[in-house]
């Protein structure tokens, strides 16, 4: 059940203050009242920009967050390198029902409650006067209050491609006594609310990036707003919601019918954010887009557009890194699977099976995409000023740990350049919520699905390639065939986002929207055994390493079981 409380005092909102806050309250400020958080007299607002911040706070968190694990772990991408029953294989293999779900993963009550900050926030900045700019024609009023309504959006966002129509609040904020006997909404009203806020506060959001050197390099701007635009879209056009509902007839599991009008809209959001030219693919290597943040360190970043910032460190090195190192150095909780590594390209972007790819079995990192050494650490790699040894009895796959790969491979993505040094140092690791070559990949499947291959369909493939430093190709087409059908550039889209994206948090999601989960989600994953032999020659084999499991209603998590016994109005997914 929704909960209330007083709308005078704030009790169990947890307010998360702004690393630049100078002052500490006497009293915590979830405990003031509203009168004085939204202060009439206060022109500065001072209170009130620290509770935007504890809104920011509500933001989805990143990086080893179920339970230590990676989501993508839950995937055909990876498995967790810890062995037994953790929150991460109870997702892969289905190990759940509504009443005990995962904790690290049910986020209903969260969200809730930062929707309920953002609503209080809403409702009450106003009588602050406020009469200051966050940048220049861009009153803080008008930015603040559109910030507080983005988050929320993204919240209900984060419900939606969960549970399917959940509960809509509007501004409401509940007090003692009110019926919060909420029913669900339809799945079209919480797309169509959602899309409804971005243009409603688009124009009021900053246009300009943030940096780190302005101290608001978090905060919301008109491009993030258009990126939630376009991925909300995109999803509500996506087979699972259009036109293949794992329920006919149910209006909270997605649309009545199939429209591929929705895949037109779609396109138009991912394209009306790449015509504003105000983000462009990072030029330099790929594994440094996600350690340089923009105006940090003279550094520039304009791939980024949203995201949840953190403070420096090693963080993402010590959970993820290759085991058998110094003592302690890394945990190495990530094991990719030999599917994910298969699904590089060659460094001339050809598959590694079709003819004349170069691929060669007896040396199989040779000539690949350069992203595959920039996301996943396999046997020869250079680590820690040494070679990664992941073969069988070596360094980093002793076989006698608690935790260690169980696939040969382990994740590189999101870390610092330790290749050449001796230990890890601290260096930014702010989970990314959205990027340009999202919003590219969203175009393109989108325009695809709507009007087939055209040359704009292309075009988003081959700058990512490009970028990635995939070879042109006498045809300039870098990898990519001339003339495919929609059926043929659909794989392609797919198998980019998947290692464009890898690790981020969109192919968990991307296999259930496509609805191919059943099989993706359902079908032995594979490692690879490296045996050395006494002549130091290296010999290959796959190995099975996990079944995962999967059914069809596991598409929708189940609403949580707390909330259907409370609440009479309250109706379950289908299955649970």
């Amino acid at each position: 059940m929704i909960r209330s409380i007083s709308s005078k005092i704030l009790t169990g909102c947890i307010l998360v203050l702004c690393s630049c806050a100078k002052n500490i309250e006497k009293v915590p400020l979830e405990l003031n009242t509203i009168e004085y958080i939204f202060d009439k007299d206060d022109s500065l607002g001072v209170n009130a920009e620290k509770y935007l911040s504890g809104i920011y706070g509500s933001l989805p968190k990143g990086f080893n967050r179920i339970s230590a694990d990676l989501l993508d772990a839950a995937t055909d991408d990876a498995i967790s390198s810890e062995t037994g029953s953790s929150d991460v294989y109870k997702l892969a293999t289905g190990g759940y029902t509504s009443s005990s779900f995962p904790a690290s993963e049910s986020v209903w009550a969260n969200c809730y409650a930062g929707i309920r900050k953002a609503n209080i926030f809403v409702n009450n900045i106003d009588v602050v006067p406020l009469n200051k700019m966050v940048a220049p024609g861009f009153p803080k009023k008008s930015a603040y209050k559109a910030e507080a309504r983005f988050v929320r959006a993204l919240l209900y966002f984060e419900l939606l491609k969960r549970y399917g129509g959940i509960p809509l609040m509007g501004n409401r904020v509940g007090a003692l006594g009110d019926d919060v006997e909420l029913p669900r909404n339809s799945f079209e009203d919480c797309v169509n609310y959602i899309v409804n806020e971005c243009n409603q506060i688009k124009d009021s959001l900053r246009t300009i990036a943030q940096t780190k050197a302005t101290g608001e390099y978090h905060s919301v701007t008109r491009g993030a707003c258009l990126a939630l635009k376009s991925r909300v879209l995109l999803y509500a056009a996506s087979p699972l919601f259009n036109g293949g509902n794992t329920a006919p007839g149910n209006d909270k599991t997605g649309y009545a019918a199939f429209d591929a009008n929705r895949w037109k809209l779609a396109a138009a959001a991912a394209k009306e954010l790449i015509d504003r030219q105000e983000y462009e693919l990072f030029p330099g290597l790929f594994s440094d887009i996600f350690i340089t943040v923009d105006g940090a360190e003279g550094k520039t970043n304009r791939e980024i557009i949203f995201v949840k910032e953190e403070s420096k460190g090693t963080g993402i090195e010590v959970n993820n890194a290759p085991v058998g190192y110094s003592p302690g150095t890394a945990n190495g909780r990530t094991s990719p699977t030999q599917e994910l590594v298969d699904a590089f390209p060659m460094k001339n972007g050809m598959a590694i099976n079709a003819a004349g790819s170069g691929y060669n079995i007896s040396d199989p990192y040779a000539s690949r995409d350069p992203r595959l050494g920039m996301s996943i650490f396999y046997n020869g790699h250079q680590w820690l000023n040494t070679v990664l040894e992941t073969f069988e009895g070596g360094r980093s796959h002793p076989g006698t740990l608690n935790i260690e790969t169980r696939t040969g491979y382990y994740m590189r993505k999101f870390m610092g350049a330790f290749e050449a040094t001796t230990n890890f140092s601290d260096v930014f690791h702010d989970f990314i919520l959205f990027r340009y070559a999202e919003a590219l990949l969203n175009f393109a499947e989108a325009q695809n699905e709507f009007s087939g291959p055209d040359a704009a369909v292309y075009k988003a493939l081959t700058d990512i390639r490009a970028r990635a430093g995939i070879d042109a190709g006498e045809d300039s087409g870098y990898g990519l065939k001339a003339g495919m059908t929609k059926e043929e550039m659909r794989q392609a889209i797919r198998n980019e986002r998947r290692i464009e994206l890898a690790f981020e948090e969109h192919r968990y999601w991307d296999i259930r929207r496509w609805k191919i989960a059943e099989t993706a989600a359902n079908t032995p994953l594979h490692g690879l055994s490296i045996v050395k032999g006494s002549s130091g020659r290296l010999t290959y084999s796959t190995v099975e390493v996990l079944t995962p499991v999967f059914k069809n209603r596991q598409y929708l998590y189940p609403i949580p079981y707390d909330e259907v016994v409370k609440n009479s109005n309250m109706i379950q997914n289908p299955g649970w």
